[in-house]
Order: structure tokens, then sequence, then C-alpha cells
């Protein structure tokens, strides 16, 4: 049964920091997203298998370089701010650079 407050957010972002999506970003991503109730999926498009986006070992293999565009999905009650919270942190490189 789905509650009356489950939302769906979804949002394309593009990773432009100059190493992609390594262990150190990784990390910092799954910080922000298990900050959240809501499910992350994270994947590269329509026909991709999506990863979790709290588990470490699942957005590394995704293998994003700079440039990959990645779908951030998430399902909770806090769907939006999740969403707008992973994309802050992507288009901000990570604080990397």
């Amino acid at each position: 049964m789905v509650s009356q407050d489950e939302q769906t957010a979804i949002r394309e972002v593009t990773i432009t920091n100059a190493h992609g999506l390594h262990l150190r970003p990784v990390m910092k991503f799954v910080d922000v997203a298990s900050r959240y109730v809501a499910d992350i999926r994270v994947d590269k498009g329509a026909g991709t298998t999506p990863a979790d986006g709290k588990s470490p070992m699942a957005l590394m293999v995704l293998e994003a370089p700079k440039g990959t565009v990645l779908r951030i999905l998430a399902t909770g009650t806090d769907a939006v701010q999740t969403v707008e919270a992973l994309a802050a942190l992507i288009q901000t490189k990570f604080d990397e650079e």
C-alpha cells in the first residue's frame, strides 16, 4: 500500500567534476542520500540498470566519468528534497574543484 504522502521526483544531472564519479564523490553522494528516507535510484537513462543511490558499491559500478548524464529518481515522502540536494551536490562538483 502506498501512502498518500508518497512522492516521486526525477532529475537529470551531468557529472562535471574532472575525475567523474570516483570513490570520494560516491561517498559524498551516499552521505547526502542517507540523510533522507526516500528510496533513491540512479541510472544513465532509459534502458540502463538503476543503482541504489545509498549503496557505494552500486554507484561505483555505474562508471560515470566527466560528461555522463545521470538520472536521479527518488520515491518517498521527501523525494523532492532528496533529488534537489543530490543535484546540488553534483552541480557543485562534489566540492572538489
